[in-house]
């Protein structure tokens, strides 16, 4: 897998996806525009990316409000072009839990706002816990945040076989 990029829009009783081509778009402004072209009124719609199995984003839209990001690694700020126009301006997340040392992994560390999922069933602690978490694929973390949203079906419909 080079990289995926699928929106999911919520509507009044389920979520419908449809895959987003972001080389077609010339910065977070236009992706911004691209995801609320497909919400349903005021209802969230993300935009879930995965590069190489190395890294995982989301960017969230609800209505008229700022887009919320969060990028599973910074380390790949830098030196992937689709990282860099998606989450060049997230601000530093926290260390996930038990990780009192930040600086030992402050480069791989996420960057973003890690509430982001929370209302969606994965609070911030369990989504830095995700990040964290040895062995995990991106494409994994994004299957069990899917999951507990409501997502998944239209998520892995987009994924294929």
């Amino acid at each position: 897998m080079a990289f995926v990029a699928t929106a999911l829009a919520r509507g009044a009783r389920t979520w419908t996806g449809s895959e987003l081509d972001v080389d077609d778009l010339e910065d977070l402004d236009t992706v911004v525009d691209a995801l609320r072209d497909l919400a349903i009124g005021d209802e969230p719609v993300l935009l879930l990316v995965e590069e190489n199995d190395e890294w995982f984003g989301i960017v969230r839209v609800d209505g008229d409000e700022d887009p919320r990001l969060f990028l599973s690694d910074a380390r790949v700020l830098g030196q992937s072009e689709r990282a860099d126009l998606l989450f060049a301006d997230a601000p530093t997340a926290p260390a996930p839990t038990g990780e009192e040392d930040s600086a030992s992994n402050a480069e791989g560390d996420p960057v973003g706002d890690p509430d982001l999922m929370a209302d969606l069933g994965t609070p911030s602690g369990e989504l830095l816990g995700l990040c964290a978490e040895k062995g995990l694929l991106p494409a994994d973390v994004l299957t069990t945040i899917s999951e507990r949203a409501g997502c998944l079906e239209p998520l892995e419909e987009l994924r294929g076989p």
